[in-house]
């Protein structure tokens, strides 16, 4: 078995099937500092109950002894701090302990290491500030065996060589463990990050449906209300003609399908084109070209848009016995966009040049496309146009109006 999926096994074991969080994190390191500690006393104990040190085997034995229940019960015990303080101290202690009896580092092979992993478990499990606090006591530990050692002599019965092979697994034991809690809380970590940056991704991917991006930038960076003038931009409004009683003809599931094929393709337009989708209601498709993205052909670019929509839809399929048909405005002029809402964000736009596009696609014709002085101005030679005579828009009276019929050839 690797060590990754020992660790995972482990970690599994701990866990159960709770999901992903920080209580979960903590109580599967603390599950995995004593369950590799009570092995280690358990070793450790029949070792020295081998080398006739009953005395020195008391200490390792005891800590595994209190410490294994927390494995059994630890995850049906819901006061996860108490197991911790428990656990970090008899880490801590134990190994001080056991060093005192066994007459100090040299007599003891260092046993004082073990308590190490006291400060290390409480900066996994609890924090830096937990961890400095046990930190500051393993060090006084290492003071006092220190300096305890050259007063008292305690004799054992260790062979030397049974003490040089003590060190080397006081070592070796102290850093494979120290190590495998690290391995695994700094991969729980990167998962967790690369959990995050997925959810980032796709909030990121959801607000920018919703909003333009340059918008959503904004919104980020600033909590201020976010509204601009602009000089000159060009507004389409475009609609399905007789949609109600075709959809009254429809099932539910019909209708939805239909509208989200017609739009999808039109939203992929509005990307071909560089203008900005605003908004949808019902039947009717709003865009705008040069906000919040200034561009100087925004006439031109809605225009190429608004003829391949009309191409599109003369090319659907006959509904039944009707064909899909819509009706299409575009005006040019002076409107001022933003955000409105705090809690389901809308980017809009507003002005004098907004309701006259409207009021053109509404007063348009089936399968044509209805333009205003402004636009058409703005089109110049690049654009062929056809004088469609004078119109009365509600709150305008009476302006003068272009069917757009292709680009100029």
């Amino acid at each position: 078995m690797t060590r990754a999926s020992f660790m995972q096994r482990l970690a599994a074991v701990a866990a159960g099937d709770e999901s992903v969080d920080e209580f979960r994190l903590r109580r599967t390191l603390l599950f995995m500092l004593a369950a590799f500690s009570s092995v280690a006393g358990l070793a450790w104990g029949g070792l020295y109950l081998a080398f006739g040190e009953a005395g020195a085997a008391a200490y390792p034995l005891a800590y595994s002894a209190i410490s294994i229940p927390t494995l059994v019960f630890g995850r049906s015990v819901g006061r996860l701090d108490v197991l911790i303080r428990l656990q970090l101290a008899l880490i801590t202690f134990v190994p001080f302990l056991l060093a005192i009896a066994l007459g100090g580092y040299a007599g003891s092979s260092a046993v004082v290491l073990w308590s190490l992993l006291g400060p290390i478990g409480a900066f996994l499990i609890g924090g830096r500030a937990g961890a400095a606090r046990w930190l500051a006591v393993y060090l006084v530990l290492v003071v006092v065996v220190g300096l305890w050692a050259p007063t008292t002599q305690v004799p054992n019965q260790l062979p030397d060589a049974v003490i040089v092979t003590f060190y080397i697994l006081n070592v070796g034991a102290v850093s494979s463990i120290a190590f495998g809690l690290l391995y695994y809380f700094v991969g729980e970590n990167r998962r967790v990050l690369e959990l995050l940056r997925l959810e980032k991704d796709k909030s990121e991917r959801l607000l920018l449906n919703v909003l333009p991006r340059e918008v959503a930038d904004l919104l980020r960076d600033q909590e201020q209300t976010i509204a601009e003038q602009y000089d000159a931009v060009s507004i389409l409004f475009a609609d399905i003609v007789d949609f109600t009683p075709l959809s009254e003809s429809m099932p539910p599931a019909e209708v939805v399908g239909l509208l989200n094929l017609i739009y999808s393709h039109f939203d992929r337009l509005v990307i071909r084109h560089g203008v900005e989708k605003v908004r949808t209601i019902g039947d009717n498709y709003m865009v705008v070209a040069g906000a919040p993205r200034r561009i100087p052909d925004h006439a031109r670019a809605l225009a190429a848009m608004a003829l391949e929509m009309m191409e599109f839809v003369d090319d659907l399929p006959p509904v039944g016995e009707s064909r899909i048909r819509f009706r299409i405005g575009i005006n040019t002029g002076p409107v001022v966009a933003g955000v409105i809402g705090t809690t389901k964000f809308q980017y809009d736009v507003w002005g004098d040049a907004v309701n006259v596009a409207s009021r053109l696609e509404s007063h348009g014709e089936p399968g044509r496309i209805q333009i205003g002085r402004a636009t058409m101005e703005a089109l110049g030679d690049d654009f062929a146009c056809e004088p469609r005579g004078t119109v009365e828009i509600k709150g305008k009276g009476v302006i003068q109006t272009w069917w757009l019929l292709g680009q100029a050839a």
